[in-house]
C-alpha cells in the first residue's frame, strides 16, 4: 500500500508542489471546491485554481455551475464540446451537475476531459460528497488530474487500484476542522482511526492529497475502465451496420462486451469480498446488524432497512414455522443518505409491525427469495402506505428502485432487508438481484452465528442468575452487600458462588465459594455445593464439620470436582466471627476504630473434594462498624503477576473511605479490576459488622412448668414496653405463648430457653431439648393440638426451626415499624 506521505513536502505550487498531472511518490494534488446551499462557491483552493485555471478571487461567490465542467451535449463525431472556456465531454458530468444544483443527495464520482485557457486537454477524475448539518456548505467537490494516473503509464503505479480522496485541516475556509472531523462520515469505508492517520499526513504536506491503495474503496468510483459513451455508441453503430448486413461482430465490439461482462463481475465479487470482511466483526446481535446495514449505504444502495423475526430479536430459539400476515417483524436498523431525520418518525427503528399478503415484503418471506421491484409505482406505493397509519410513506419510497432479499440461515428466514435506491439513481437489475441475494445469504449467517450466540449467553446468564442467590442487604446485626461479575470466557458461567444463611440466636452465616473450571459442570457444581451448605448451615454445625460434611459430599459427586469454600458465623451478641477455610483467599477485615484493614490468618485447609484433611476453625473477635470482605481468586489473581499484589490491592481499596456498602463495593472493583487480563468469573461479598447492643437483647431460663407459659407472656410485655414497643406486645404475647407451651410440654428435662432481639426485626426464639421439630397440622374442629403453629404462621413475619446441638429452635419475627 504507498500512502506516499514525504515529511516535509512545501504546500502549493508557490512553494514547490508537484505541477498538475504529475505524480510525485504516490500522491497528486486535489482540487478542493465547497459549494453551498445557494449553488454558489464558498471555498476555492489553490488546487481549483491550478486545475481549473480560474483564480480565488474570481471564483468565490460565482454559481458552482458556471466554474465546473459538468455539462454539454456530445456531438455525433466529436467527444468535445465547448463550455464557458472548457472543451468537455458528457462522462459522468450530469451526475456531478445533479449535485450542484441540488437534485443528487448521494456520493457520486466521474471522469471528464476539459480544455483549460493557457493548456491542454486535461482528463479530470472528480468527486461530490454532499454535506449535512447545521453550516452553509451543501457540497464538497475533489478534482484530479489524470493524465499521470492511468494504468497503462509508467510512472502511474501499476500496482494500484482504487484511490480514496483525503484533504486537509488547511484549507482556508471556515467549515475545514469540521469536515476533517467528519472525514469517516463522507468515506464511510474508513475508521475514525483512519481518518485521524490520514489528516495528520496531510498536515505534514500542508496540501490536499490523493491516496493510493488496493484495499480502501470510496463509496462511488470513477468509470476506469470502460470507455467514454461516444467511443461506445460509435462501436454499438459498427455493431449494428455488421449485423444489419450479415456481416460478424467487429472485434472491437466483442471485446468491448466481454469487458464490460468482467468489469461488472469483478466490481460485484470485489463488493461481496468487501462487505463480507466488514460483517461479522463481533457476535454481539445489535453490532452486527449495524455492520450489515452499513456496510451497503451508499455503496450498493442509498436506504437499507433492516427487520428480523420476534424469536430473533428476543434472543429466543431457532424460529419455527413458515412466516404469515401474523407474523411480528421489529425493524432494527434504518440506514440511509437522505437528510437527517427525514425518515426517524415515519419508520422508526425499534417498531413491531406484520406484512400483508399483497406486499412485496410477504412474498419475499414467505418464498425466501429476492424480490426486485425496478420502480415502485403510485399504486404500489399507495398499498405500502396503508400499512403505517397516520403516517404517509408515499413520499419516501414512490418513484424508487426497490430490492427485498430475505435474511436466511438453514433454510429459516430469520428477516429481510428493503433496499431502496433514489430515483436519480440507476434502476436495480437482475445482476443486483444475484449481488443482493448472495449479500444476503452472507449476512443471514453472520446474523444467525450472532442470535444463537446472544442466545446462549441469555441461558447462560439466566443459568448463572437461577444459581446465585438474591441476598437481604440487611440481616440480624449486619449489612450485606454483594458483587457478581461473570469471567470473560466463551460462557460466561462459571463456579463462583456467596451466600448468607439465617442461624439461630441472631447469627448469620457467610459463605464464599469457587468451583475450579469454567462452564456448564462447573456450575452445576456450585449449584449443588451451595445447596449442601444451606442445608448444613440450618443445621447449625461448626464451620469445621460443615467443610468436612461438604468434603465428603463433594467426593461422592466424582473425583474430577474440587472447589474452595471460605464459611464464616458471625455472632452480633457475642461480637465474633467463627471461620473455617478449604484452600480458599483469606477474607480482609477492615476495623472501623483506625480504617487499617489486615488479611486475616487462617489456617488454609485443602480445597473441597481432596478429601481425608482435617478442618480447622478460628475465632476472631470483631466490634460494630468493623468490614468483612470476602471475595473469589478471579477478583486479585491475574496472570503473569503474583497474587500477593492483588491481595494488597485488595486490602488497600477494602479500607478506601465509602459513604455506603454498595461504594465501597464498588470502589474494590474498579481498582482490581481495570487491570486488564481477568478472565475468570468474580464473587464479591462485604458485611458491615454492626453488632446488636447488650441492652436490645433479653433472655430467660424457663422451669418445665406450665405456669411458666403466663410469666413468659408478662416478661415479654414489660420488656416490650421498656423498649419502646408497646404496639407489638399483644401479638408477640400470643405468639410466644404458644411456642413456651409446646417447649414446656415436649422438652426431656431442660429448662426452655426464651430469647428477645431488638434489631431490624423484632426476633423470638424458644429452644428447648427436644430433636423433633414441630410442622403445620390439619385441626379438625374437635381437636385439642395443632392450631398453635398455625397462628404464629399467620401472624409472624417469618416463622422457622432448626436442629441445635442440644436440641431444637422454634422461631419468628414481628416486623417493626420504621424508625
Amino acid at each position: 500500500m504507498d500512502r506516499g506521505a514525504d515529511r516535509g513536502t512545501d504546500r502549493g505550487t508557490e512553494r514547490g508542489a508537484p505541477p498538475a498531472g504529475h505524480v510525485a511518490a504516490g500522491r497528486v494534488p486535489l482540487a478542493v471546491v465547497v459549494v453551498d446551499r445557494e449553488g454558489l462557491v464558498s471555498h476555492w483552493s489553490r488546487g481549483a485554481r491550478r486545475l481549473f485555471g480560474a483564480p480565488k478571487e474570481e471564483a468565490i461567490g460565482r454559481p458552482a455551475l458556471d466554474l465546473l465542467p459538468v455539462s454539454g451535449a456530445l456531438p455525433e463525431h466529436d467527444a468535445l464540446t465547448p463550455f464557458d472556456g472548457y472543451a468537455v465531454d458528457d462522462g459522468l458530468g450530469p451526475d456531478l451537475e445533479s449535485s450542484l444544483d441540488g437534485r443528487l443527495s448521494y456520493p457520486a464520482a466521474g471522469r471528464a476531459r476539459l480544455s483549460v485557457p493557457e493548456r491542454d486537454r486535461v482528463d479530470v477524475l472528480w468527486w461530490a460528497y454532499p454535506l449535512v448539518g447545521p453550516g452553509t456548505e451543501r457540497l464538497l467537490v475533489l478534482a484530479a488530474d489524470a493524465d499521470g494516473l492511468r494504468p497503462d503509464q509508467p510512472d502511474a503505479g501499476a500496482d494500484f487500484e482504487r484511490i480514496a480522496p483525503a484533504f486537509a485541516l488547511h484549507t482556508d475556509f471556515p467549515g475545514a476542522d469540521e469536515l476533517a472531523r467528519r472525514l469517516p462520515e463522507i468515506l464511510p469505508s474508513m475508521s475514525v482511526g483512519e481518518g485521524a492517520r490520514i489528516v495528520a499526513q496531510v498536515l505534514e504536506l500542508g496540501y490536499p492529497v490523493l491516496e493510493f491503495s488496493q484495499n480502501d474503496r470510496v463509496p462511488v468510483t470513477p468509470d476506469w475502465g470502460v470507455p467514454r459513451r461516444a467511443e461506445r455508441k460509435a462501436r454499438r453503430e459498427r455493431a449494428a451496420r455488421a449485423v444489419a448486413q450479415g456481416l460478424p461482430l467487429p472485434a472491437d465490439s466483442a471485446d468491448e462486451a466481454e469487458d464490460l461482462e468482467y468489469a461488472a463481475v469483478r466490481e460485484r465479487l470485489e463488493f461481496l469480498t468487501e462487505v463480507s470482511g466488514r460483517i461479522g466483526s463481533s457476535l454481539d446481535l445489535a453490532r452486527t446488524i449495524t455492520e450489515v446495514s452499513k456496510a451497503v449505504v451508499p455503496r450498493f444502495t442509498d436506504v437499507a432497512g433492516t427487520y428480523l423475526r420476534e424469536q430473533v430479536v428476543a434472543g429466543e430459539g431457532f424460529p419455527d414455522g413458515v412466516p404469515d400476515t401474523t407474523t411480528m417483524w421489529h425493524r432494527v436498523a434504518l440506514e440511509h443518505t437522505d437528510e437527517p431525520g427525514r425518515w426517524d418518525d415515519v419508520v422508526p427503528v425499534g417498531e413491531a409491525m406484520p406484512f400483508p399478503a399483497h406486499t412485496p415484503f410477504f412474498q419475499c418471506m414467505t418464498s425466501g427469495q429476492p424480490v426486485l421491484v425496478p420502480r415502485i409505482s403510485e399504486q404500489m406505493g399507495h398499498a405500502i402506505a396503508a400499512q403505517f397509519e397516520k403516517r404517509d410513506i408515499r413520499p419516501l419510497i414512490t418513484g424508487r428502485s426497490m430490492l427485498v432479499v430475505p435474511l436466511k440461515a438453514r433454510d429459516v428466514v430469520l428477516g429481510f432487508m428493503i433496499l431502496l435506491r433514489h430515483p436519480e439513481r440507476v434502476e436495480f437489475n437482475d445482476m443486483d438481484r444475484v449481488t443482493g441475494a448472495e449479500l444476503a445469504a452472507r449476512a443471514g449467517l453472520v446474523l444467525d452465528n450472532a442470535r444463537m450466540y446472544t442466545y446462549q449467553e441469555s441461558v447462560a446468564e439466566t443459568l448463572q442468575d437461577s444459581m446465585l442467590p438474591h441476598i437481604p442487604p440487611r440481616m440480624a446485626g449486619c449489612d450485606i452487600a454483594t458483587r457478581y461479575l461473570p469471567g470473560t470466557l466463551l460462557g460466561r458461567i462459571g463456579g463462583d458462588w456467596f451466600d448468607s444463611v439465617k442461624l439461630p440466636g441472631a447469627r448469620t452465616a457467610l459463605v464464599v465459594g469457587d468451583v475450579m473450571g469454567h462452564g456448564l459442570n462447573s456450575a452445576a457444581m456450585m449449584g449443588q455445593l451451595r445447596t449442601a451448605v444451606q442445608t448444613m448451615a440450618a443445621l447449625d454445625l461448626p464451620p469445621a464439620q460443615l467443610l468436612r460434611n461438604l468434603d465428603d459430599l463433594a467426593q461422592r459427586l466424582g473425583d474430577g470436582y474440587l472447589a474452595t469454600c471460605l464459611y464464616a458465623v458471625y455472632d452480633p451478641v457475642a461480637g465474633e466471627l467463627h471461620l473455617a477455610n478449604a484452600g480458599h483467599i483469606p477474607p480482609v477485615l477492615v476495623r472501623a476504630g483506625n480504617g487499617r484493614s489486615e488479611l486475616l490468618d487462617l489456617p488454609t485447609g485443602a480445597p473441597i473434594g481432596v478429601g481425608g484433611v482435617p478442618f480447622e476453625s478460628v475465632r476472631v473477635r470483631v466490634e460494630p462498624g468493623d468490614r468483612l470482605v470476602m471475595c473469589t481468586d478471579g477478583l486479585v489473581e491475574m496472570r503473569g503477576e503474583d497474587i500477593g499484589v492483588g491481595l494488597a490491592t485488595l486490602c488497600e481499596s477494602a479500607a478506601h473511605p465509602a459513604a455506603s456498602m454498595d461504594d465501597a463495593c464498588d470502589t474494590i472493583i474498579r481498582a482490581l479490576n481495570t487491570r486488564g487480563g481477568r478472565k475468570d468469573d468474580v464473587a464479591l461479598l462485604m458485611a458491615r459488622l454492626n453488632g446488636i447492643a447488650p441492652d436490645r437483647v433479653a433472655e430467660w431460663r424457663l422451669a418445665l412448668d406450665p405456669a411458666e407459659v403466663r410469666r413468659a407472656r408478662a416478661a415479654v410485655r414489660e420488656q416490650l414496653h421498656d423498649w419502646g414497643l408497646a404496639r407489638q406486645a399483644a401479638n408477640a404475647e400470643l405468639l410466644v405463648g404458644e411456642l413456651v407451651t409446646n417447649a414446656v410440654r415436649h422438652s426431656h428435662g431442660r429448662p426452655v430457653v426464651l430469647r428477645l432481639v431488638y434489631g431490624e426485626t423484632l426476633l423470638c426464639e424458644v429452644d428447648d431439648d427436644d430433636h423433633d421439630l414441630p410442622s403445620l397440622l390439619s385441626a379438625g374442629p374437635d381437636d385439642e393440638r395443632g392450631r398453635g403453629l398455625r397462628v404464629v404462621s399467620a401472624l409472624a413475619r417469618e416463622w422457622g426451626t432448626s436442629r441445635r446441638g442440644a436440641g431444637k429452635t422454634v422461631w419468628f419475627e414481628l416486623t417493626l415499624p420504621h424508625r
